[in-house]
């Protein structure tokens, strides 16, 4: 079942339910969704489908920050759309799971001592296999402490 499907499943039940900010938020992911799929003119991938949800999360964030402190309904308002997108985010990597990822792509590369200017093969390899996984900072953080 595709993300628009379960989207599309769980407003209609929050319609049933009567509740509104829940079926408002679902709505406004469905149409992100949806708009992406027409873009592309295609079914999209999982990896893209996080894409868009993580987008989606982040933009809501930034509503929330820029929001003037006396505005507490669109603070409100973004805190409810923050937890339903929480909902179908995907599960973010540990630091742990982010430098086994690193490991196995020096053992691919057959680099033993890494070094800087190993950094853009290893990073290559690397944000494919945690893209939509993991924070970019964070890989960038731990590839830089690996090389020494």
């Amino acid at each position: 079942m595709s993300m628009i499907d379960q989207v599309r499943s769980q407003m209609m039940t929050a319609m049933k339910n009567k509740e509104k900010d829940r079926k408002d938020a679902l709505s406004m992911l469905l149409s992100a969704l949806k708009n992406k799929a027409i873009d592309k003119r295609a079914d999209l991938t999982e990896a893209e489908e996080f894409e868009v949800v993580k987008k989606e999360i982040k933009q809501t964030k930034e509503t929330m920050e820029l929001a003037p402190e006396e505005r507490t309904d669109i603070k409100e308002a973004c805190q409810i759309r923050l937890s339903v997108y929480q909902e179908f985010a995907p599960e973010e990597m540990s630091e742990g799971q982010i430098r086994e990822q690193v490991k196995e792509v020096l053992e691919l590369l057959e680099i033993t001592e890494p070094a800087g200017k190993d950094k853009g093969k290893i990073m290559k390899e690397l944000m494919p296999r945690v893209k939509g996984r993991a924070d970019g900072g964070l890989v960038n953080k731990i590839v830089g402490e690996m090389l020494g």
